[in-house]
Protein backbone atom coordinates (compact mmCIF):
# COMPACT_ATOMS: atom_id res chain seq x y z
CA UNK A 1 0.00 0.00 0.00
CA UNK A 2 1.32 3.45 -0.88
CA UNK A 3 2.07 6.18 1.62
CA UNK A 4 -0.70 8.51 2.74
CA UNK A 5 -0.93 11.67 0.68
CA UNK A 6 0.29 14.65 2.72
CA UNK A 7 -2.43 17.17 1.90
CA UNK A 8 -1.08 19.61 4.50
CA UNK A 9 2.32 19.75 2.77
CA UNK A 10 0.61 20.16 -0.60
CA UNK A 11 -1.53 22.98 0.79
CA UNK A 12 1.52 24.72 2.27
CA UNK A 13 3.44 24.35 -0.97
CA UNK A 14 0.60 25.79 -3.07
CA UNK A 15 -0.09 28.55 -0.54
CA UNK A 16 3.55 29.60 -0.31
CA UNK A 17 3.89 29.55 -4.08
CA UNK A 18 0.89 31.85 -4.41
CA UNK A 19 2.13 34.23 -1.68
CA UNK A 20 5.60 34.30 -3.24
CA UNK A 21 4.08 35.07 -6.64
CA UNK A 22 1.90 37.82 -5.17
CA UNK A 23 4.37 39.45 -2.74
CA UNK A 24 7.83 38.17 -3.66
CA UNK A 25 8.28 36.55 -0.23
CA UNK A 26 7.10 33.44 1.63
CA UNK A 27 5.56 35.09 4.69
CA UNK A 28 2.93 33.04 6.52
CA UNK A 29 1.93 35.69 9.08
CA UNK A 30 -0.88 38.24 9.24
CA UNK A 31 -0.55 41.69 7.74
CA UNK A 32 -0.78 44.99 9.62
CA UNK A 33 -3.38 47.00 7.69
CA UNK A 34 -3.30 50.40 9.42
CA UNK A 35 -3.53 53.04 6.68
CA UNK A 36 -3.70 50.44 3.89
CA UNK A 37 -6.61 49.50 1.64
CA UNK A 38 -7.42 45.82 2.12
CA UNK A 39 -6.52 44.50 -1.34
CA UNK A 40 -4.29 41.71 -2.61
CA UNK A 41 -1.96 44.32 -4.06
CA UNK A 42 -1.25 45.61 -0.54
CA UNK A 43 -0.61 42.24 1.12
CA UNK A 44 3.16 42.53 0.79
CA UNK A 45 3.14 46.03 2.30
CA UNK A 46 0.87 44.88 5.16
CA UNK A 47 3.13 41.94 5.98
CA UNK A 48 6.19 44.19 5.81
CA UNK A 49 4.51 46.59 8.25
CA UNK A 50 3.86 43.66 10.60
CA UNK A 51 7.53 42.61 10.47
CA UNK A 52 8.70 46.17 11.09
CA UNK A 53 6.49 46.40 14.18
CA UNK A 54 7.67 43.01 15.40
CA UNK A 55 11.33 43.98 14.99
CA UNK A 56 10.65 47.17 16.91
CA UNK A 57 10.32 44.98 20.02
CA UNK A 58 13.83 43.56 19.74
CA UNK A 59 16.43 44.63 22.30
CA UNK A 60 19.33 46.68 21.03
CA UNK A 61 22.57 45.16 19.80
CA UNK A 62 23.57 42.06 17.88
CA UNK A 63 21.50 39.16 19.21
CA UNK A 64 21.61 35.40 19.20
CA UNK A 65 17.97 34.60 18.41
CA UNK A 66 15.96 31.39 18.62
CA UNK A 67 13.12 31.68 16.09
CA UNK A 68 10.56 29.22 17.45
CA UNK A 69 8.28 27.91 14.71
CA UNK A 70 10.11 29.88 12.04
CA UNK A 71 7.62 29.40 9.19
CA UNK A 72 9.35 29.38 5.82
CA UNK A 73 12.43 31.24 7.11
CA UNK A 74 11.54 34.74 5.89
CA UNK A 75 11.74 36.30 9.37
CA UNK A 76 15.08 34.60 10.03
CA UNK A 77 16.43 35.85 6.70
CA UNK A 78 15.55 39.43 7.60
CA UNK A 79 17.00 39.10 11.10
CA UNK A 80 20.27 37.76 9.69
CA UNK A 81 20.39 40.69 7.24
CA UNK A 82 20.25 42.99 10.28
CA UNK A 83 23.33 41.29 11.71
CA UNK A 84 21.74 38.85 14.15
CA UNK A 85 22.63 35.17 14.55
CA UNK A 86 19.56 32.96 14.19
CA UNK A 87 18.61 29.37 14.90
CA UNK A 88 15.19 28.04 13.87
CA UNK A 89 13.06 25.36 15.47
CA UNK A 90 10.38 24.02 13.11
CA UNK A 91 8.66 20.59 13.21
CA UNK A 92 7.54 20.38 9.58
CA UNK A 93 9.97 18.75 7.14
CA UNK A 94 8.53 20.85 4.32
CA UNK A 95 8.93 24.13 6.21
CA UNK A 96 12.39 23.14 7.45
CA UNK A 97 13.42 22.76 3.81
CA UNK A 98 12.01 26.20 2.98
CA UNK A 99 13.88 27.67 5.98
CA UNK A 100 17.16 26.22 4.70
CA UNK A 101 16.47 27.67 1.26
CA UNK A 102 15.36 31.12 2.41
CA UNK A 103 17.80 31.53 5.32
CA UNK A 104 20.85 29.37 4.52
CA UNK A 105 22.93 31.08 7.24
CA UNK A 106 20.49 29.97 9.95
CA UNK A 107 20.85 26.68 11.81
CA UNK A 108 17.59 24.75 11.43
CA UNK A 109 16.41 22.25 14.06
CA UNK A 110 13.72 20.03 12.55
CA UNK A 111 11.80 19.15 15.70
CA UNK A 112 9.10 20.44 18.01
CA UNK A 113 10.00 23.05 20.60
CA UNK A 114 8.91 20.60 23.29
CA UNK A 115 11.70 18.20 22.26
CA UNK A 116 14.33 20.84 21.43
CA UNK A 117 17.27 20.49 23.83
CA UNK A 118 19.38 23.53 24.58
CA UNK A 119 21.10 25.30 27.39
CA UNK A 120 20.77 29.01 28.28
CA UNK A 121 22.53 30.42 25.21
CA UNK A 122 20.11 32.79 23.46
CA UNK A 123 19.63 36.54 23.87
CA UNK A 124 16.09 36.35 22.50
CA UNK A 125 13.40 33.73 22.06
CA UNK A 126 10.92 34.73 19.35
CA UNK A 127 7.39 33.38 18.97
CA UNK A 128 5.80 34.84 15.83
CA UNK A 129 2.41 33.13 15.44
CA UNK A 130 3.87 29.88 16.80
CA UNK A 131 3.09 30.11 20.52
CA UNK A 132 -0.44 28.77 20.01
CA UNK A 133 0.92 25.45 18.69
CA UNK A 134 2.99 24.72 21.81
CA UNK A 135 1.39 23.40 25.04
CA UNK A 136 0.59 26.37 27.24
CA UNK A 137 2.48 24.99 30.21
CA UNK A 138 5.68 24.55 28.18
CA UNK A 139 6.09 27.50 25.81
CA UNK A 140 7.29 30.26 28.11
CA UNK A 141 8.95 27.95 30.63
CA UNK A 142 11.10 26.34 27.96
CA UNK A 143 11.89 29.71 26.40
CA UNK A 144 13.05 31.05 29.77
CA UNK A 145 15.36 28.06 30.15
CA UNK A 146 16.91 28.82 26.75
CA UNK A 147 17.80 32.43 27.62
CA UNK A 148 21.13 33.78 28.72
CA UNK A 149 21.08 36.10 31.75
CA UNK A 150 19.50 39.34 30.58
CA UNK A 151 17.73 37.64 27.67
CA UNK A 152 14.17 38.40 26.62
CA UNK A 153 11.14 36.84 24.95
CA UNK A 154 9.11 38.43 22.16
CA UNK A 155 5.70 36.88 21.60
CA UNK A 156 3.26 37.85 18.84
CA UNK A 157 0.19 35.67 18.48
CA UNK A 158 -3.54 35.24 18.57
CA UNK A 159 -5.45 34.22 21.71
CA UNK A 160 -9.05 33.11 22.20
CA UNK A 161 -11.19 35.33 24.41
CA UNK A 162 -13.76 34.05 26.89
CA UNK A 163 -16.42 34.82 24.28
CA UNK A 164 -15.38 31.67 22.42
CA UNK A 165 -16.79 28.59 24.14
CA UNK A 166 -15.61 25.94 21.70
CA UNK A 167 -16.63 24.35 18.41
CA UNK A 168 -19.61 22.60 19.97
CA UNK A 169 -21.14 25.97 20.83
CA UNK A 170 -19.90 28.27 18.08
CA UNK A 171 -18.58 25.93 15.40
CA UNK A 172 -15.28 26.72 13.64
CA UNK A 173 -14.35 30.37 13.97
CA UNK A 174 -11.38 32.25 12.48
CA UNK A 175 -8.34 32.82 14.64
CA UNK A 176 -7.37 30.49 17.44
CA UNK A 177 -4.70 30.12 20.05
CA UNK A 178 -4.65 29.49 23.76
CA UNK A 179 -7.44 30.90 25.95
CA UNK A 180 -6.36 34.41 26.88
CA UNK A 181 -7.57 34.14 30.48
CA UNK A 182 -5.50 30.99 31.07
CA UNK A 183 -2.46 32.60 29.44
CA UNK A 184 -2.71 35.59 31.77
CA UNK A 185 -3.00 33.31 34.80
CA UNK A 186 0.09 31.40 33.74
CA UNK A 187 2.01 34.57 32.97
CA UNK A 188 1.22 35.97 36.42
CA UNK A 189 2.56 32.79 38.04
CA UNK A 190 5.91 32.91 36.20
CA UNK A 191 8.89 35.09 37.17
CA UNK A 192 8.43 37.24 34.08
CA UNK A 193 8.16 41.00 33.75
CA UNK A 194 5.93 42.37 30.99
CA UNK A 195 8.17 45.00 29.42
CA UNK A 196 5.49 45.95 26.89
CA UNK A 197 2.16 44.69 25.59
CA UNK A 198 0.08 45.91 22.67
CA UNK A 199 -3.24 44.68 21.32
CA UNK A 200 -3.11 44.87 17.51
CA UNK A 201 -6.34 42.95 16.83
CA UNK A 202 -7.94 45.79 14.87
CA UNK A 203 -4.89 46.20 12.65
CA UNK A 204 -4.50 42.51 11.72
CA UNK A 205 -8.18 41.51 11.50
CA UNK A 206 -8.66 42.68 7.86
CA UNK A 207 -6.30 39.84 6.85
CA UNK A 208 -9.31 37.54 7.31
CA UNK A 209 -11.42 39.47 4.80
CA UNK A 210 -8.64 39.26 2.22
CA UNK A 211 -8.13 35.54 2.85
CA UNK A 212 -11.84 34.81 2.56
CA UNK A 213 -12.08 36.82 -0.64
CA UNK A 214 -9.23 34.81 -2.15
CA UNK A 215 -10.88 31.48 -1.26
CA UNK A 216 -14.21 32.69 -2.65
CA UNK A 217 -12.56 33.50 -5.98
CA UNK A 218 -11.19 29.94 -6.07
CA UNK A 219 -14.60 28.60 -5.07
CA UNK A 220 -16.31 30.54 -7.85
CA UNK A 221 -13.90 29.10 -10.41
CA UNK A 222 -14.42 25.55 -9.16
CA UNK A 223 -18.20 26.00 -9.17
CA UNK A 224 -18.14 27.23 -12.76
CA UNK A 225 -16.00 24.28 -13.88
CA UNK A 226 -18.27 21.87 -12.00
CA UNK A 227 -21.39 23.31 -13.63
CA UNK A 228 -19.84 22.98 -17.10
CA UNK A 229 -18.78 19.39 -16.44
CA UNK A 230 -22.23 18.50 -15.06
CA UNK A 231 -23.89 19.85 -18.19
CA UNK A 232 -21.45 18.65 -20.85
CA UNK A 233 -19.13 15.99 -19.38
CA UNK A 234 -21.01 14.15 -16.61
CA UNK A 235 -18.74 11.09 -16.79
CA UNK A 236 -15.64 13.27 -16.36
CA UNK A 237 -17.32 15.03 -13.43
CA UNK A 238 -18.11 11.68 -11.78
CA UNK A 239 -14.50 10.51 -12.20
CA UNK A 240 -13.15 13.77 -10.76
CA UNK A 241 -15.43 13.32 -7.77
CA UNK A 242 -14.15 9.79 -7.23
CA UNK A 243 -10.53 10.97 -7.35
CA UNK A 244 -11.29 13.76 -4.87
CA UNK A 245 -12.89 11.18 -2.59
CA UNK A 246 -9.71 9.09 -2.62
CA UNK A 247 -7.53 12.07 -1.74
CA UNK A 248 -9.80 13.78 0.81
CA UNK A 249 -12.16 12.29 3.36
CA UNK A 250 -15.75 13.49 3.59
CA UNK A 251 -15.02 15.80 6.53
CA UNK A 252 -12.05 17.43 4.80
CA UNK A 253 -14.07 17.88 1.60
CA UNK A 254 -16.87 19.55 3.57
CA UNK A 255 -14.39 21.81 5.38
CA UNK A 256 -12.72 22.74 2.09
CA UNK A 257 -16.01 23.57 0.39
CA UNK A 258 -17.05 25.65 3.40
CA UNK A 259 -13.79 27.56 3.10
CA UNK A 260 -14.21 28.03 -0.65
CA UNK A 261 -17.87 29.04 -0.69
CA UNK A 262 -18.62 30.36 2.79
CA UNK A 263 -18.39 33.93 3.98
CA UNK A 264 -18.11 33.40 7.73
CA UNK A 265 -14.34 33.91 8.11
CA UNK A 266 -14.43 37.67 8.37
CA UNK A 267 -12.60 40.40 10.23
CA UNK A 268 -15.71 40.95 12.37
CA UNK A 269 -15.79 37.27 13.37
CA UNK A 270 -12.08 37.40 14.17
CA UNK A 271 -12.53 40.44 16.42
CA UNK A 272 -15.46 38.81 18.23
CA UNK A 273 -13.50 35.78 19.46
CA UNK A 274 -9.81 36.73 19.46
CA UNK A 275 -7.20 39.14 20.68
CA UNK A 276 -3.92 39.47 18.84
CA UNK A 277 -1.14 40.55 21.20
CA UNK A 278 2.48 41.59 20.81
CA UNK A 279 4.42 41.19 24.06
CA UNK A 280 7.99 41.75 25.19
CA UNK A 281 8.84 39.73 28.29
CA UNK A 282 11.90 39.65 30.56
CA UNK A 283 12.70 37.14 33.32
CA UNK A 284 12.91 38.73 36.77
CA UNK A 285 16.27 38.44 38.49
CA UNK A 286 16.42 35.47 40.85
Amino acid sequence: MGSKIDTRAIGLDVGLSFIRWLTGAENLHYGLWTGLEVTAANLGAAQAAYTEKLFGLLPEGRLRILDIGGGAGETARKLIALGHEVEIVVPSAFLAARCRANAPQAKVHECTFETFATGPRFDLCLFSESFQYIPLDQGLARAMAALRPGGEIVLADCFRTDAYRGRRVHGPKPGGGHPLSRFREMLAALPLEVVSEEDITEAVAPSLDLEQGFFNVLGHGIARIDAELAAKRPATRWLAGRVAGLVLGARRRDNLMQRLTGRERTAAEFRAYNRYLMLRLRPRPA
